[in-house]
């Protein structure tokens, strides 16, 4: 195969088949399945949702309204792990995206109140653009580690975000010195007829039929633009990174640096506009915790850290990753639309049932002991169902935290990150 160029291949292959890089065969095998198998997979997965919501009575557990939440709660998850994603595929550890949200926040809400929230969009991500091009000079240019730097930009960002407000919003009308005046939303999306037919079947309580419904008009009911916008750039990161001569060579910087300089590749650049779009998409994140609320601090409330949790939950790959983040956005959504914590209990049976799906696949790999401990956890989650009516407040609270990283920590097995992430570049130091 002839790749002098670093060009993408006659076959459609990208920089891991071309370096040889060893893909656990499981894995592999689930990333080939056909859209059909894909489809099996969805289907099991909502009858065992819709069975566990008719047994524990619990309305919430796929209602229209916990999936709006459940949406509203991933798309900042889902960004941020984004942003990562293209940092890291070409070698740049991006710990400093929760500071470069937390900018995003800040440009949204100074740009939103004033022009508009599209302005407000644009100027958030301008913020998070400057942030990862600070990262890139440090850790790129001048050689800092890079974790060293993310800690520092996360540190450095909520403290410049403060001072600004109090310079900026305290004599705003509706603002203050921790927050700006409000912003207005972008449009919203309802298919006009569809939202109330299938609120008509989703009242009727049925078996799987009332679930899809729900969870159909959940996600075609008053959807924000900015939704669709993050779903078309999750599409669209999988074709640049995976199908275009920019993505193979900008995850070759990620890979391999010093070969791919060895045929022309001007590795810096690549690196360059990895942090680049890496902080646009950070500052969108922080952007779309504003628009049609108002800036806040501490608004960001460690969502780049989950991002980045979720990016490597995802294997370093699009759809990986908004699957992780999908996990928490749901289980977050319906903490937060469920008033009466039943479905958070009913989350006990949901948690046993993927645990028990995890303990399968991490036996057949030959992770016994993991398979053992998801096994022993899945028996602890039916128990303590049985044993108790209710679940502590404090516990609802943090569930979607604890239920995300167990399910995560025993599920991602196997993971390999590009090679060349976090090292420090330096041209013409492989010869």
């Amino acid at each position: 195969m002839t790749t002098g160029s670093l060009g993408v291949p006659a076959g459609g292959g990208g920089i891991d088949s071309d370096l040889a890089v060893p893909t656990p065969t499981t894995k592999r095998r689930m990333r080939n399945l056909p859209p059909a198998a894909w489809l099996g997979i969805v289907v099991l997965g909502l009858l065992v949702v819709s069975a566990v919501r008719v047994f524990t009575d619990a309305t919430n557990l796929d209602s229209s309204g916990a999936i709006q939440a459940a949406i509203t709660a991933a798309v900042p998850i889902a960004l941020a792990g984004l942003s990562g994603l293209w940092s890291e595929r070409a070698g740049v550890v991006n710990i400093g995206i929760e500071g470069m949200m937390v900018l995003g926040t800040f440009g949204a809400g100074f740009a939103g109140y004033q022009y508009g929230p599209w302005a407000g969009v644009f100027f958030g991500m301008v913020c998070g653009l400057l942030g990862g091009l600070l990262h890139g000079l440090v850790t790129i240019t001048v050689g800092v580690d890079h974790i060293i730097s993310g800690v520092a930009i996360n540190i450095l960002a909520p403290g410049l975000t403060l001072y600004l407000s109090r310079l900026l919003f305290s004599d705003a009308p509706g603002g203050g010195q921790r927050q700006s005046p409000p912003v207005s939303d972008v449009q919203r999306i309802t298919i006009p007829g569809l939202s109330d037919w299938l609120g008509d079947i989703e009242a009727k309580g049925w078996f799987f039929v009332s679930d899809v419904a729900g969870i159909v008009r959940g996600v075609t009911t008053n959807l924000s633009v900015l939704t669709v916008l993050t779903v078309l750039l999750i599409v669209g990161s999988v074709f640049v990174l995976w199908r275009t001569r920019l993505g193979l060579r900008l995850r070759s910087c990620g890979e391999a640096p010093y070969a791919a300089e060895s045929l022309g590749v001007n590795v810096y650049f690549y690196k360059y506009v990895a942090v680049a779009i890496s902080g646009a998409l950070a500052g969108l994140a922080g952007a779309f915790l504003v628009i049609g609320l108002k800036f806040q601090d501490g608004q960001t409330g460690g969502r780049g850290y989950i991002g980045l949790a979720a990016m490597i939950f995802g294997n370093w790959r699009p759809g990986g990753m908004a699957m992780g983040a999908g996990l928490f956005g749901y289980t977050d959504g319906v903490q937060q639309y469920d008033s009466s914590g039943t479905a958070m209990r009913a989350f006990l049976l949901l948690v046993a049932a993927a645990l028990v799906v995890v303990a399968v696949l991490q036996f057949r790999q030959g992770a016994r002991t993991v398979a053992i401990v998801a096994g022993l956890i899945a028996v602890l989650c039916v128990w303590w169902f049985s044993a108790t009516d209710t679940l502590p407040q404090q516990l609802v609270k943090a569930a979607p935290y604890a239920i995300t990283l167990l399910v995560m920590g025993l599920a991602s097995q196997n993971l390999r990150m590009p090679k060349a992430d976090g090292l420090i570049y330096r041209k013409g130091g492989g010869h």
